[in-house]
């Protein structure tokens, strides 16, 4: 995942004392953080009429065992299932009352809840949200159901065949670490799960300082913030840190044979952690080989061979990793000619400098989608958050742009030389391809 950007700004390394606020750099967005260490980020917008608020743990997949893989995602299945004083469907009908939209998501390093409702129902959201994510009642009842929901969900990515290539693929790039395994656990690990299970790792995980409060909208910081310390502040500083290991690369190739119309191609090189200088140059990079209508893969593969119908290229990146990704969806009988046209724009990257015209419609094309998604205030909350979460400071919307246009020609080819080293590329095919071989000398880039 890319990580997005937004306004507002305050220098590195930077600490707010406890229970104070601190305007950043004289923009809408101002910081908190409450005596027991919980943190509230807020951006005003005067010109809308609702609020986007969440709730956003600092802890996610990563950070569980192996025999424990899928607990965080469980939880946060739970967690909407009901408290000491609400029902799920008493929860599902206080949210329809007021015509808000309520959801939470689990990804790798955070999971998080988030209500988006007029201004005036603030209230009333603030205090669903905080019992859901503070009163949970993780009833025996509930976890038996549960577990047959989210074992429907991991067959659901079995039957999905471009989510599964992608499963495949990072189970094996990042064997053996906490970063490759499914966010969902496996059937074996969420049937094991138990109330106790799961109170204990709720009790250890969703403390203050691991909780961070983002709202945006029509709202008065001073109010939200006397909000969330009422509901937050009692809330104890206990848990413990886990520790995070870098995951080491394996650039394995796997062929699983899927009875499927289609194939579907996965190949991937590592790429560079969140809070990298080369981020922005990276960015370009994505977008100049898949991230567009007008990318080379877009237009190579699919528009001039009619080949795939999707193919694309993607960023994941983490606190200490990073992915770049290649995929596409094609014929059975095609999979080796779209194998060897990805390899071939890889070198031809590396090789040839990007053009002065493509490098800005690049550039234009990134600036352009930030700017756009600004204007939710859902997907500023959320920026809000991820930042504070893996830069510890909000980067203003200047500052963003001027870091797209400052790449250049040769910053694209450097990072492309960087990332896609002769033996970093790994492959993953998943379809009815019985049969098939890839030699490693296939997926050479010199």
């Amino acid at each position: 995942m890319v990580c997005s950007t937004l306004t507002g700004h305050h220098p590195d390394g930077f600490q707010v004392p406890a229970a104070s606020a601190n305007t950043l750099s004289n923009s809408p967005i101002v910081r908190d953080v409450l005596d027991n260490g919980l943190r509230i980020l807020t951006e005003r917008m005067t010109h809308v009429r609702s609020i986007s608020i969440g709730v956003w743990l600092t802890r996610g997949s990563r950070h569980e065992t192996a025999e424990r893989g899928g607990i965080a995602h469980f939880v946060e299945h739970m967690l909407f299932k009901g408290t000491a004083t609400r029902s799920a469907e008493d929860i599902a009908q206080a949210i329809d009352s007021i015509g808000g939209q309520l959801d939470a998501f689990t990804a790798k390093e955070y999971a998080s809840y988030y209500i988006k409702v007029l201004d005036e129902h603030l209230p009333l959201a603030l205090d669903i949200l905080s019992d859901i994510v503070l009163n949970p009642a993780f009833t025996p009842e509930d976890l038996e159901r549960e577990k047959r929901v989210v074992v429907e969900e991991i067959k659901m990515v079995e039957d999905t065949p471009d989510d599964l290539v992608h499963e495949i693929f990072t189970q094996g790039f990042w064997e053996d670490h906490p970063l490759g395994r499914p966010i969902l656990g496996t059937k074996e690990t969420v049937e094991s799960f138990t109330s106790d299970l799961l109170r204990d790792y709720f009790k250890d995980a969703y403390t203050p300082q691991n909780l961070i409060v983002s709202a945006v909208g029509n709202l008065e910081h001073a109010r939200v913030r006397d909000m969330v310390a009422e509901k937050f502040g009692g809330l104890a500083s206990i848990g413990g840190v886990v520790p995070e290991e870098a995951p080491r690369v394996i650039p394995k190739i796997q062929i699983r044979n899927k009875e499927l119309e289609q194939s579907h191609l996965c190949l991937g090189a590592s790429s560079y952690p969140q809070n990298h200088d080369d981020r922005h140059s990276s960015y370009v990079l994505n977008t100049v080989l898949g991230g567009s209508m007008s990318s080379r893969l877009f237009q190579n593969v699919r528009e001039k061979r009619g080949l795939a119908y999707s193919v694309f290229s993607g960023l994941s990146a983490y606190r200490d990793a990073g992915s770049f990704t290649i995929y596409a969806g094609c014929a059975n009988e095609a999979i080796g000619e779209v194998l060897d046209l990805v390899v071939e724009e890889l070198k031809t990257i590396k090789q040839a400098p990007v053009p002065a015209a493509e490098l800005q419609r690049a550039k234009d094309h990134l600036k352009g989608s930030l700017m756009l998604s600004l204007e939710s205030t859902a997907s500023r909350m959320s920026h809000l958050a991820r930042q504070e979460i893996y830069f510890d400071r909000q980067f203003g919307l200047d500052e963003t742009l001027q870091g797209i246009e400052r790449v250049t020609t040769a910053d694209v080819q450097r990072v492309a030389t960087d990332l896609f080293q002769n033996g970093s590329l790994a492959a993953t095919v998943l379809g009815n391809v019985n049969g098939l071989k890839i030699p490693r000398h296939r997926l050479d880039l010199e």
